[in-house]
């Protein structure tokens, strides 16, 4: 059974193995699009927008746009805040949000940092507050955590077998209906064709990367759409792609994001650490399958045997990364 729609500014698609009646796919459209009435940065009748207008008000929010944030607060610190939902207001500064592409005059970048900062925000229970100017956007997170909502809505209606792809987060739920893994195409982010497969099952599967959105400056330079918020700049990163693979979509949405901002270097390093912080115990842990800028892959040992290189790709040097 198959389903196919466009939310949440992308591209959704549904293949369900198990016998269910197809009104379960009608609920989990429903559902989606319940999720991009609250969190759409846009929409002026969304939740969102009523926070990014409250003109530093004090608002009471709903239950899962509190959980969300609060999850993001929480990766901002833990991330050394490489993932910022604040970052909004320098995105559309470059013309990200808009299609109006641009290079930010330092007046105007100046003056948009000085409402960067996911530490200027206060959430107890439901009621959030910021300061007045500062916009929040959740598209680094969102998906990924919509996909953990539809996840447990499908095994609650009896699904256990099924794969879905919100934008650049896949779900797959069980096995195939023989038994054996899910084959997830990665896709090679120069050429965008098949880089390789992974071979899962009950996983969430994240990637992310500037070779989709970005631009090319009157300075001739390119300038992807990943910013460093702590610079409020695109990021040069030595890395092309980075995709997460684990348990949980929102966790997985979230490090796609903060490990490209970090680089090789931190992206290895965060995970080598997971493993010794107290991420480990809030979390299921995750892997990495990560593609530098000289056309290197590095992948984590929980993944080395669930990857396979697509034929034209099978000479690139591989690297293991070890706990």
């Amino acid at each position: 059974m198959n389903k196919n729609f466009f939310a949440m500014n992308t591209y959704i698609s549904f293949t369900i193995y198990t016998d269910v009646p197809e009104s379960v796919l009608d609920t989990v459209e429903a559902e989606i699009k319940d999720l991009e009435s609250l969190w759409s940065v846009t929409d002026e009748g969304s939740e969102v927008y009523r926070i990014n207008h409250a003109e530093g008000t004090p608002i009471t929010i709903s239950e899962k746009t509190a959980e969300l944030l609060n999850f993001s607060l929480k990766m901002f610190e833990q991330t050394d805040g490489a993932l910022d939902v604040t970052i909004y207001l320098v995105l559309t500064a470059w013309g990200f949000t808009t299609g109006s592409y641009q290079i930010p005059s330092e007046e105007l970048f100046s003056e948009k940092m000085q409402l960067i900062g996911a530490d200027k925000i206060s959430l107890s229970g439901n009621i959030l507050s910021m300061q007045s100017g500062m916009q929040l956007d959740f598209g680094a997170v969102a998906k990924g955590y919509a996909s953990d909502l539809i996840t447990e809505l499908l095994k609650e209606n009896g699904v256990t077998s099924a794969v879905f792809s919100l934008g650049g987060n896949i779900q797959v739920i069980g096995n195939k209906p023989d038994g054996s893994d899910f084959r997830i195409s990665v896709q090679h982010p120069g050429n965008r064709d098949s880089l390789g497969i992974l071979s899962l099952s009950d996983s969430s599967i994240s990637t992310s990367g500037t070779y989709e959105r970005y631009f090319i400056g009157e300075d001739g330079q390119q300038y992807g759409h990943i910013l460093d918020p702590k610079t409020g700049r695109p990021m040069i990163s030595d890395l092309t792609s980075v995709t997460v693979v684990g348990k949980e979509g929102k966790l997985c949405d979230a490090l796609s994001t903060a490990l490209f901002v970090k680089g090789l270097d931190g992206a290895v390093q965060y995970y080598q650490e997971q493993y010794d912080s107290e991420l480990l115990f809030e979390h299921e842990g995750f892997e990495l399958l990560l593609m530098t800028e000289d056309g290197e892959i590095y992948l984590t040992e929980c993944l080395e045997n669930c990857f396979t290189a697509a034929e034209n790709y099978r000479d690139l040097p591989i690297h293991i990364i070890r706990r």
